[in-house]
């Protein structure tokens, strides 16, 4: 039996803003940690998918394997550039910013791809994604530049050049797993026309076949698994003394998979403007919660890149829709009297 909305909603809001608290504690500790984060999330949904979905593999899927191959290749590129990308000077917040435009990016392909048109409202909310997350990268390449100056006090014009140059190759890959990730949504969406909706199903093949890809990084894995080994020993429940980053990695995990899952209930039970809605505030209420908690450098231009982010995917769901059609009827009421009194 399924949560019901209001608990699906908890699990969205507290599963994402927890696991954003899990993950920037261990990026801090070891930055290069990410793929082996991604790994540990994949294993974690790939068993209970294999369990409670697949029964060991003893269910027929209803989508064909040679379809959720091809998702499933472009999902794993998008999460290994993803986080890559937090390895070349790009801070967290701004990380989840250039994220949030994923509604730019898909209106962009949806056009391409689906020759999709849009009202202009629709336009405007794009226009206010783009600038804010413009504002907010050239702020963050700013205080970047300054935060390595002052690390630094002699730093060469070679050294700023190189820095500079890794912070733009990381801007261009979250750029490209922006782009990447919205044609995840195109291709879903012209299978599950074509084929029906099986959203759990996918959500298992997206994380279980992927796995022996990460054969291709087990030296990165195995790195970065003998460097957060070497944390602090913590005494978990007086039962037994681990590294505590590998505590934190188990607690990402779990967070991450309430996350999905609240998502995933979601998405049965409700329309996917409201889906998209909430989600969108929890990247808001993330956002807060990062910059807060890790006293992350959050800048007056910042926060109007992010305003201008979050409220245009708000007008970009129709959330001001109503109090806009109130203000055209208040205007064409206006314009109706003032006819009356010319005539």
């Amino acid at each position: 039996m399924e949560a019901t909305v209001p608990v699906a909603i908890a699990m969205v809001m507290v599963g994402c803003c927890i696991n954003v608290i899990f993950l920037e504690t261990l990026v801090k500790y070891d930055a290069g940690c990410t793929n082996l984060i991604t790994f540990i999330q994949f294993v974690f949904v790939a068993l209970e998918g294999l369990i409670f979905e697949s029964r060991f593999f003893t269910r027929k899927p209803k989508i064909a394997i040679k379809h959720h191959i091809k998702l499933v290749i472009i999902f794993f590129i998008v999460g290994v550039v993803n986080n890559y990308a937090l390895t070349f000077n790009i801070a967290v917040p701004l990380h989840m910013i250039v994220r949030s435009g994923s509604l730019c990016a898909n209106m962009a392909l949806g056009i391409y791809i689906r020759n999709r048109k849009y009202p202009p409202i629709k336009y405007v909310a794009v226009f206010m994604i783009t600038i804010g997350i413009c504002v907010a990268t050239i702020a963050s390449a700013n205080s970047n530049k300054l935060a390595n100056n002052s690390a630094k006090l002699e730093t060469s014009d070679s050294d700023e050049f190189t820095n500079l140059g890794w912070w733009m190759i990381g801007i261009c890959m979250l750029l490209f797993a922006l782009f990447m990730s919205a044609r995840i949504g195109i291709y879903q969406e012209e299978l599950y026309e074509t084929h029906g909706k099986y959203p759990k199903e996918a959500l298992f093949y997206n994380h279980a076949l992927p796995l022996p890809g990460f054969i291709l990084i087990y030296r990165d894995l195995y790195r970065n698994s003998i460097i957060i080994s070497q944390s602090e020993y913590y005494n978990l429940l007086g039962l037994i003394s681990l590294p505590i980053m590998w505590i934190y990695m188990l607690g990402n995990a779990i967070t991450q998979y309430i996350c999905i899952r609240g998502v995933f209930i979601l998405t049965t039970e409700c329309p996917s403007l409201i889906v998209t809605l909430i989600v969108t505030l929890r990247k808001f209420i993330s956002l807060i919660f990062s910059i807060f908690y890790f006293n992350n450098e959050f800048t007056l231009y910042h926060w109007f890149g992010a305003f201008l982010v979050f409220s245009g995917t708000l007008l970009f769901c129709g959330v001001f829709d109503f109090y806009i059609n109130k203000v055209k009827r208040l205007l064409a009421h206006k314009d109706n009297m003032m006819d009356k009194k010319i005539d």
